[in-house]
């Protein structure tokens, strides 16, 4: 997910992009899926981020690209800003979920002018710091973080040496948490869990073991339903907070998630990109996916048909 201006990606990414084949240091090698002979649309090339929300949006626009409009769908696994590089050099077409990335579109809208805003997803996305739910409910106090050194020893992993861990997730994420941690001033420190999947099943061991676990998360996402985390309040946002990433002490705001596509495509007349212009649904919608993803094991292809079939009426208004 993506940051705003003032936040750091905490990724590794090549200072050169030599097509996008490549992989980032940091990230993953790109895999293109080809699922469609493209005869009325052309090729389709769509960012795979990695978490499994933006996954069910991307693979819904792309079912509905190659089954209605005929496109040559091809799926690529990248990081962010590799995934904002490719659309300079033709290899991607969009970004269907971007997380606020203010330094990003100075740089690529307002600089290169290799890419354009495509409008709301429907999505409002939340970021935060949360504890399970049994911890809530045994130590009520926790949810506010002035409370929060005097818990801090529950937290100690041999990961965190003597201080509190904060688990965050895969490193590329949006993230003000050490930052936070410092300015403050709580006993804790950042350890990154790698992945969303790994997120997940420390806040999952967390709640069925009665495990202490404080961590970083976000919504939408599928997981919520399963184990519903209670946030830790921390000071309220407000614009401008998080003005110096250095010395953020506020929460993160709420994301108006949006669409980033390539300039050469939003200019090229395919009807894929009306599609991405039209594409918006709920968060619930994108959970729903995600779950037939990540829970019940179903391939994102099959997860999408699924959706589709159920909600026809939604995919037509993006098609009229």
């Amino acid at each position: 997910m993506a940051r705003g201006r003032t936040k750091h990606l905490r990724m590794v990414v090549l200072t050169a992009v030599v097509g996008l084949g490549l992989a980032a240091c940091g990230g993953g090698d790109i895999e293109s899926a080809d699922t469609g002979n493209g005869a009325d649309c052309g090729k389709f090339d769509i960012a795979i981020n990695p978490w499994v929300g933006y996954e069910a949006s991307a693979h819904v626009v792309g079912y509905v690209a190659r089954t209605e409009l005929g496109c040559d769908v091809e799926y690529k696994d990248v990081k962010e800003e590799i995934a904002w590089q490719g659309m300079g050099n033709d290899e991607i077409d969009v970004v269907i979920e971007n997380w606020g990335h203010e330094d990003l579109k100075e740089k690529y809208i307002e600089g290169t002018k290799t890419a354009q805003e495509a409008g709301s997803t429907g999505n409002i996305g939340v970021i935060g710091w949360y504890v399970p739910p049994w911890m809530a409910e045994q130590y009520p106090d926790i949810t506010d973080y002035k409370n929060l050194n005097k818990y801090a020893d529950m937290f100690k992993t041999s990961e965190s040496g003597g201080q509190g861990q904060l688990l965050d997730g895969d490193p590329s994420f949006v993230t003000n948490d050490e930052a936070l941690v410092k300015n403050l001033d709580l006993d804790y420190k950042v350890v990154y869990a790698g992945s969303e999947a790994a997120l997940i099943q420390a806040f999952r061991q967390a709640e069925e073991n009665k495990k202490p676990l404080i961590g970083y998360f976000y919504d939408p996402q599928w997981f919520m339903a399963e184990v519903p985390l209670v946030k830790i309040d921390l000071p309220p946002y407000e614009d401008g907070c998080d003005a110096d990433p250095e010395k953020v002490a506020c929460d993160y705001p709420e994301y108006d998630l949006d669409k980033i596509v390539a300039t050469d495509f939003a200019e090229s007349g395919s009807p894929a990109y009306d599609l991405v212009k039209a594409f918006n649904w709920t968060n619930e919608d994108q959970n729903v996916v995600a779950k037939y993803i990540a829970e019940d094991g179903m391939a994102p292809e099959d997860a999408a048909e699924k959706w589709v079939k159920d909600n026809q009426d939604k995919v037509d208004a993006w098609l009229k």
